[in-house]
């Protein structure tokens, strides 16, 4: 048993208690005491919250940070970027990228992440000797990491509304939605009965107008009660050629479907309609905004408050890795609405904390994380209340949300086991891994 007493810990909404004894056996906490009055354990000091759920990754978009920011253009024009970068990949650099990557996550208080895995097969778009190698490279490097990951497995069958797969992008497709159910039920087969439950094998349909409407379904019952994620109305052209493909809107095509439900995560949400938002709402979907990214490839500000208030749940990701930092994603919510609005005041702290520890674990399969409650996991995230940036902020959840930056984090506990914190180590990783794939040191 491993013991952390927290100076000042969050233990929900509106609940920050002084002195909290948190008790540990292996991987979940077993007891939790306020105003604990006696030494012992581990002290954390400063304000302690669960760990960060990064709802959605695609790692070897790190290495395009400070090299696609540098001249207009659009987000297809990054794209190009990114398969540039996705046709140099092979499993072993892969897991280079991912670990560092990973690593830097962790830095940032992120105990489990939700990797959005589309890069499947070698170069010539046929399958490594053993088909799920990509996936399981960045498995492993999550873990060697110290993180959860769930792997969301994509299928990805048309660059665009029936056009077949070229270039970098038959890197992704298997072919049919049979085939990639095949592949992916191997996968997630693999860790069945596993006691280990670091690992949450889910499926994800990459886009609309990537899968097929007669295939959705077969990418979202493949796996039952697993999580189901997609991409939704990033970009307003996707909205007109899904219209202009099937006379309706994405949001629409998945309702006819049948794949709204509430194990169903819409990433990004950007560009939808009043009828979509009730759509969303009505099935209880989480919705997982990006705003860093979203805000980097110029997509749009997504109607986060109206989709909350219409039922749907709210998570949050870093995408692009643009920049990995939690606190960032948390506050540019209510910032943008603001700026979309014109008026201040849409979300509260502890809901926007919420999304980011409790409600983001859930969507990926981790039902007991996100709390420092007995039998959750073992996550907790220490935050320096003294610095720069957070002195005079009243250690409070506004302290977590609009002052402290992942520069703050001083300890992270992950399933039980707490991080080392070698930032300099860290960045020599990430130097390393990119320069591998870019030819150029950073």
């Amino acid at each position: 048993m491993t013991a952390y007493l927290c100076e000042r810990a969050w233990l929900g909404p509106g609940d920050i208690a002084d002195n909290v004894l948190v008790e540990v056996e292996g991987t979940h906490i077993t007891a939790v005491t306020p105003s604990w009055s006696s030494l012992g354990g581990t002290r954390l000091a400063g304000l302690t919250i669960p760990g960060f759920a990064n709802c959605h990754s695609h790692v070897f978009h790190r290495a395009l940070r400070g090299r696609t920011q540098r001249e207009r253009g659009s987000f297809w024009t990054w794209r190009q970027a990114m398969y540039d970068v996705a046709a140099r990949l092979q499993p072993d650099t892969y897991y280079a990228l991912a670990h560092a990557t990973y690593r830097e996550m962790a830095l940032a208080g992120i105990t489990a992440v939700g990797e959005f895995h589309y890069l499947h097969h070698d170069s010539s778009g046929s399958p490594y000797s053993d088909p799920n190698a990509m996936g399981l490279a960045v498995i492993e490097a999550a873990r060697d990491a110290g993180l959860r990951i769930a792997i969301l497995d994509t299928c990805y069958l048309s660059s665009g509304f029936g056009a077949v797969p070229g270039g970098v992008q038959v890197r992704f497709s298997d072919g049919s939605a049979d085939n990639w159910a095949e592949r992916v039920s191997n996968l997630a087969d693999r860790f069945e009965g596993v006691t280990d439950r670091h690992v949450v094998v889910g499926s994800a349909i990459h886009s609309v107008r990537a899968v097929p409407r007669d295939s959705l379904a077969t990418v979202a019952n493949v796996l039952p009660e697993r999580p189901v994620h997609i991409h939704l109305s990033e970009q307003v052209a996707e909205n007109e050629a899904c219209h202009q493909y099937y006379g309706r809107t994405p949001t629409q095509l998945l309702g006819e479907a049948g794949i709204l439900s509430d194990r169903l995560t819409a990433v990004h949400a950007t560009h939808l309609t009043a009828a979509d938002i009730a759509l969303l709402g009505g099935a209880s979907v989480y919705v997982d905004f990006c705003p860093t990214t979203e805000r980097d490839l110029a997509d749009g500000i997504g109607p986060s408050r109206a989709l909350a208030d219409a039922g749907a749940r709210l998570t949050l990701g870093s995408d692009s890795h643009a920049v990995i930092d939690m606190h960032e994603e948390m506050r540019a919510v209510e910032l943008d609405e603001r700026l979309a609005s014109q008026q201040r005041g849409h979300w509260q702290s502890h809901e926007l904390l919420t999304a980011a520890t409790e409600t983001g674990h859930r969507s990926l399969g981790f039902t007991n994380a996100g709390r420092i409650a007995p039998g959750q996991w073992a996550d907790l995230v220490t935050i320096d209340t003294s610095t720069p940036r957070t002195a005079g902020t009243g250690q409070r959840e506004d302290t977590v949300v609009f002052a402290a930056t992942a520069a703050d984090i001083t300890s992270v506990v992950a399933s039980g086991v707490r991080l080392e914190r070698d930032h300099e180590t860290v960045g020599r990783s990430l130097d390393s891994a990119i320069a591998a794939l870019t030819g150029e040191m950073s």
